[in-house]
């Protein structure tokens, strides 16, 4: 059991205690989502020179409707992250005679350019792979691919996620719509300050935004606590 136990921990398995209502509801969203996604890219580059492009769109889709909190899943990443990659994609394509390189280039660059502008978006890196490898469709377009269907995709994507998040209290986005956070009184409790420097600390980006991570913090403090408590009172009665 200690093998499969370490084998399970190494594929790193999510934590994902969320019911199936929440994972439905994901879904939900998924299908609309992409729904108008590819209504939108077929509409300008045609079925075979969309298909690229609808698959970096479908990665955004998974995180906006599956992570609507995560830092990654948020408007500005989406937006600015699909639109600066398709950007360099665009450039790279253009001024790089070989396409393999151009390729890489473009991943690459927008990696940097993501992290410089806080806006990391995982298919942001499709999306600049579709930029050089898209075909003729995607090239004829040049510069106003990045306008549209690229932004417009993007903004369809978060237009969608905001309306499908809203009527559900504990996942409306973005996540800046149920934010809760008070300064606090007590000198004990974590404040903005205290985040940013345990990050700072860590040196790695972490997927997940400051409120929850308060919450969490917050909701195991009390854990902790109430085991505690549960232990003295055993001790007590025993």
């Amino acid at each position: 059991m200690f093998v499969v136990a370490r084998f399970v921990e190494w594929l790193g398995t999510e934590l994902d205690p969320a019911s199936l209502k929440e994972k439905a509801v994901s879904g939900m969203g998924g299908v609309l989502g992409i729904l108008l996604v590819m209504a939108v890219s077929h509409s300008v580059l045609g079925l075979s020179g969309a298909a690229m492009l609808i698959a970096s769109m479908g990665a955004s889709a998974v995180l906006v409707f599956g992570v609507p909190h995560g830092p990654l899943s948020q408007p500005w990443p989406v937006l600015a992250g699909h639109g600066v990659s398709a950007l360099i994609g665009v450039t790279c394509a253009r001024l790089m005679l070989d396409a393999m390189f151009a390729a890489a280039c473009a991943v690459g660059l927008s990696i940097v350019a993501m992290r410089v502008l806080k806006c990391i978006h995982p298919p942001g890196g499709a999306t600049a792979l579709t930029a050089v490898m898209g075909g003729q469709a995607v090239h004829d377009l040049g510069y106003s691919f990045v306008a549209c269907p690229v932004l417009l995709n993007a903004l369809v994507i978060v237009a969608a996620a905001v309306a499908v998040n809203y009527p559900f209290a504990w996942r409306r986005y973005p996540a800046a719509l149920v934010r809760q956070t008070a300064p606090p009184t007590d000198p004990r409790k974590v404040t903005h300050e205290d985040v940013i420097a345990a990050l700072e600390r860590l040196d790695t980006f972490v997927d997940i935004t400051e409120d929850d991570l308060l919450r969490l913090h917050a909701s195991l403090t009390k854990r902790v606590e109430e085991r505690v408590r549960a232990g003295r009172s055993g001790r007590v009665t025993s």
